[in-house]
């Protein structure tokens, strides 16, 4: 057994939360308050139902996770949310979540993913990561154990930039252009941003690109990792 806010004060030590972007301001942290006492803690991407009613099967007292469930001030509580908070409370379990601090953290999202492709010789981005790659897309993709949407012409990727979550942004794509990236790893990417850049853009999707970062956290702190991926399917 552990003490809750011991377990906050590592966190905190490990993603500080001055890191986080300002649009992040009340929505990390410690922002479902339960138990003092601490048995067992999951991890995950997101706080879903599922993910919610596997770690009361497990007995969990505390879930960290990178986005929170609650994205603006709830001015009522009633449906999904209701439900939701219903469960944590009455369960009193706890919730913390650490985003774009643990983007921006020494070995926060970028550096997990950066890992998980095998990058060598990795700097930082002002967002991102940037390193030596020896993967071709089609193993990209298979480490990420996702489909990967190419925009643009690959022949041969030797220097990769990876973002997790939804990157793609034309100020970081040249940064990354600037400093010898010849391709550009991330989610969520608009028309306008593709038909404008300068590298080609692998586009993977959000969840494949930032719940490694959570599986690791898990590993390293001996708690259990909760995958709940969103359902997606494509078609030739």
């Amino acid at each position: 057994m552990i003490y809750r806010d011991d377990i906050v004060l590592d966190l905190e030590a490990y993603a500080p939360p001055d890191l986080a972007e300002p649009f992040d301001q009340g929505k990390i942290g410690l922002i479902v308050e339960g138990k003092q006492e601490i048995t067992r803690v999951c991890t995950c991407l997101d706080v879903t139902a599922s993910v919610v009613r596997q770690v009361i099967e497990l007995g969990a007292d505390m879930i960290v996770a990178h986005h929170t469930p609650f994205w603006y001030p709830l001015t009522s509580i009633k449906g999904s949310d209701a439900s939701l908070l219903r469960d944590l409370l009455s369960h009193e379990i706890n919730v913390y979540v650490m985003h774009t601090n643990y983007d921006l953290a020494a070995a926060g999202v970028n550096h997990c993913l950066a890992g998980l492709l095998g990058l060598g010789s990795v700097r930082p981005l002002s967002l991102g990561v940037v390193g030596d790659c020896y993967l071709t897309p089609s193993m990209i993709a298979d480490h990420l154990g996702t489909s990967l949407r190419i925009w643009g012409k690959v022949s041969e990727i030797r220097r990769l930039a990876v973002v997790g979550g939804s990157g793609f942004d034309p100020v970081l794509i040249k940064e990354a252009s600037d400093v010898g990236a010849q391709a550009f790893l991330s989610a969520e990417l608009k028309h306008s941003v593709a038909r404008s850049s300068p590298l080609p853009l692998l586009e993977a999707t959000h969840y494949a690109l930032e719940a490694p970062a959570m599986r690791i956290l898990a590993g390293k702190k001996g708690w259990t990792y909760i995958d709940d991926p969103p359902v997606l399917s494509t078609y030739p």
